[in-house]
């Protein structure tokens, strides 16, 4: 009779590497946060993915007026500064806090209501009625108590309504998901093989 000796110890040593990383799998999910922040910020960089609406008439006169100021939701930055990333030892997250960024996820309407009240527009040296440097056509408003006050009078808008098309930012495209799924599995492959 033949004794048949059976090393499972590089086994054992596998399975242990993959209890530990069944109680915590933050390294792979910091891995898949990072890549789902490279995504978004790739979104931003290309105006969507696939690409958003355009902008509207009025937005791109606005633009032109103001010197060019960038491209879709970019126009001061903050959107696509504020996205972050995290992670725990079960999931990958992506996201802001910024208020208005749902608006711009998910599109929607803004109603504006009528409203009144008093306009007080400044004065300048001369007694004409102060403008706005980078925006020559807008005049400069004046607190209640400020000393420069030229006009006073009451006004009232009729109100108006928004229309935000949406421009999923936060999105993830078949090409980001098989990147995602391949990098997961490259770790698994390197953590089994040890």
């Amino acid at each position: 009779m033949r004794d048949i000796e059976i090393d499972q110890s590089e086994f054992d040593a596998a399975m242990e590497r993959v209890q530990a990383f069944a109680r915590d799998a933050s390294p792979v999910m910091s891995l898949v946060s990072a890549l789902m922040a490279d995504a978004i910020e790739e979104n931003f960089a290309a105006e969507g993915r696939p690409k958003w609406m355009g902008l509207s008439k009025g937005t791109l006169k606005r633009r032109r007026e103001d010197a060019g100021t960038g491209k879709i939701l970019q126009r001061s930055g903050r959107l696509a500064g504020s996205v972050v990333q995290s992670h725990d030892a079960t999931s990958a997250r992506v996201g802001t806090n910024v208020v208005y960024a749902a608006i711009h996820q998910f599109g929607g309407t803004i109603q504006r209501h009528p409203m009144s009240g008093y306009v007080r527009l400044r004065k300048a040296k001369n007694g004409m009625i102060m403008r706005q440097a980078d925006h020559p056509h807008l005049a400069v408003f004046a607190k209640n108590g400020h000393k420069s006050v030229k006009v006073v009078k009451w006004t009232r808008s009729t109100g108006w309504t928004i229309k935000i098309p949406a421009r999923p930012f936060l999105a993830l495209t078949e090409t980001d998901n098989v990147a995602i799924e391949e990098e997961v599995s490259t770790y698994l492959r390197q953590l089994i093989d040890g």
